[in-house]
């Protein structure tokens, strides 16, 4: 929609039509002399302009003509075509485009109309038909390569629109009173039938007997709250809701402090072989403990420490522990020794540094150092020659 404000005065037109709860041309009238309705295309506009924008109001006052909305305002919409369809300075003048799923719904509303006896809406629509109004197409709006594939439907006034009650619908006050004559017969049958004619006899009491008025009164508690429901809520409305749900707040704080009461108050007697290790008992304090309801602020607080405890616990077991680097442990060739016991020849052992040093210093000691140089053995060999 490229004018906005069409929809909000549309919707006023209909308000102020619907307060009348007439659907008699006349009222119509009277709304559309006051509130100077047909200077709406008095605005300036140029040949291409006026042209859009009264297609525009076309198709926005069109939606309140087809269900779900009140006969009424089906009526008001029509009347509200009308005038528009007349009063509109485009030359050729626009049409009104009506979806072909859209026109049973109207043939229909057509019926109605006859049927209740609405003759002045009746010769608005007949004129409508006889001015070719309307322009029938295969959708409500123009489609092109840029259009979306679904239609998304305007929210329209929810005060406008046709609630069907299913309950008031099946259960009238015709229906309520042929069924209290039916039970009234049922019973002066019953009291036919039985030994006692003042009385049916309890044999035959198949039903309840306050079967109707039961009823009758769930039909008007259901009627009563409908009204409520539609009628606006009040500051002392809220005010009774709030001070009921502190109440209950209160009520159930009270009962949890009961039940920790009596929960820590019982001490069990512990067996024979525990007796070292009983519970002893503390008497608490006699303050009541009062359960605040927690602000906005400090529940977003607990949220995103628990977030974060949850985030630290995913990275603890995620992150994986840190690799310990191999260590190179030395290779010592052992040297042929015409000493070595027991096969040591040719042996490869991998060692510890510490163990390898004592290894070590044990075989000095046994078998002597061979090394070049090494004084001990210079004397040694020295001796044994």
């Amino acid at each position: 929609m490229n004018f906005p404000g069409i929809k909000e005065d549309c919707e006023t037109f209909l308000g102020l039509f619907q307060a009348t709860d007439s659907v008699r041309y006349e009222e119509f009238l009277t709304i559309w002399k006051q509130m100077k309705f047909n200077t709406i295309f008095h605005g300036g506009m140029r040949n291409l302009e006026s042209n859009r924008f009264s297609r525009d109001l076309f198709s926005v006052v069109s939606v309140f003509f087809l269900p779900p909305y009140t006969f009424q305002i089906r009526v008001g919409a029509m009347y509200l075509l009308y005038g528009l369809y007349n009063t509109q300075l485009c030359q050729p003048k626009q049409k009104i485009r009506i979806a072909l799923k859209d026109w049973a719904d109207i043939e229909q509303f057509h019926q109605e109309l006859v049927t209740a006896q609405h003759l002045d809406a009746v010769y608005i629509y007949r004129q409508l038909r006889r001015m070719r109004a309307f322009y029938f197409t295969g959708m409500p709006i123009t489609l092109n390569f840029k259009s979306q594939k679904s239609i998304i439907p305007e929210d329209g006034n929810e005060a406008f629109l046709d609630v069907k009650d299913k309950i008031s619908d099946l259960i009238t006050t015709e229906t309520l009173e042929e069924i209290m004559n039916i039970q009234e017969h049922y019973q002066k049958t019953k009291c036919h039938f039985s030994a006692d004619k003042s009385q049916p006899d309890r044999s035959l009491s198949l039903i309840r007997e306050d079967f109707t008025d039961n009823l009758q009164s769930l039909v008007e508690e259901f009627q009563l709250w409908k009204q409520e429901k539609k009628a606006p809520r009040t500051k002392t409305d809220d005010e009774q809701e709030g001070t009921s749900q502190e109440s209950e707040a209160s009520e159930r704080a009270r009962h949890l402090a009961q039940i920790k009461s009596k929960t820590y108050n019982a001490v069990t007697q512990a067996v024979k072989s525990r007796r070292h290790r009983q519970v002893q008992m503390v008497s608490a304090p006699t303050e009541v403990e009062t359960y605040l309801p927690l602000s906005k602020y400090q529940k977003e607080k607990l949220k995103k420490a628990e977030r974060k405890a949850e985030l630290d616990a995913i990275k603890k077991a995620v992150t994986p522990l840190p690799k310990k680097k191999p260590v190179n442990m030395a290779a010592i060739h052992e040297e042929d020794s015409s000493s070595s016991s027991e096969g040591e020849d040719c042996i490869r052992t991998v060692f510890t540094p510490a163990v390898a040093a004592i290894w070590w210093g044990i075989t000095f000691l046994d078998q002597g150092c061979n090394l070049r140089g090494c004084r001990g053995c210079d004397r040694t060999r020295a001796q044994e020659v």
